[in-house]
């Protein structure tokens, strides 16, 4: 349990990678676009660092749901798969912003992306305390 305990923790950290400087990429890449009027090295960079935290995070997710049923699923877990869920859904639409970047559409504010950057704090804050103080 514990090589598996590792793994997740290894998969977290680059996964969190990718959700927190994807979105801080983007506005890095539209910055880019606007001055090159093309596709440059920095939405190069943006898609392959979106694809490979994706793949870890993937992998953080089924380590965690082994760890899960290996602890028998205690009451603060449920907390903090709730809030891996909301980090999830805010990955894909990450994943959506990339994609309509690579066809060269910027429709958000750089303003926009950095408290859409910032919110992913927020769950990962929650994610913290469930796992560390598990208050139920």
């Amino acid at each position: 349990m514990n090589w598996i305990k590792v793994i997740h923790l290894l998969c977290v950290l680059g996964w969190m990678t990718g959700i927190f400087a994807v979105p801080r990429a983007l506005i890095y890449w539209k910055r880019e676009y606007a001055r090159l009027g093309e596709f440059g090295p920095t939405g190069d960079l943006t898609i392959r660092l979106y694809r490979f935290s994706a793949g870890l995070g993937v992998i953080a997710i089924i380590t965690g749901t082994a760890l899960g049923f290996w602890i028998g699923w205690p009451g603060w877990l449920y907390l903090k798969v709730a809030l891996v869920a909301l980090l999830v859904a805010h990955y894909v639409w990450t994943g959506r912003l990339v994609l309509r970047a690579r066809r060269g559409k910027f429709g958000e504010s750089d303003t926009y992306l950095r408290i859409f950057n910032e919110l992913s704090v927020l769950a990962v804050i929650g994610i913290l305390w469930a796992v560390v103080f598990r208050p139920f």
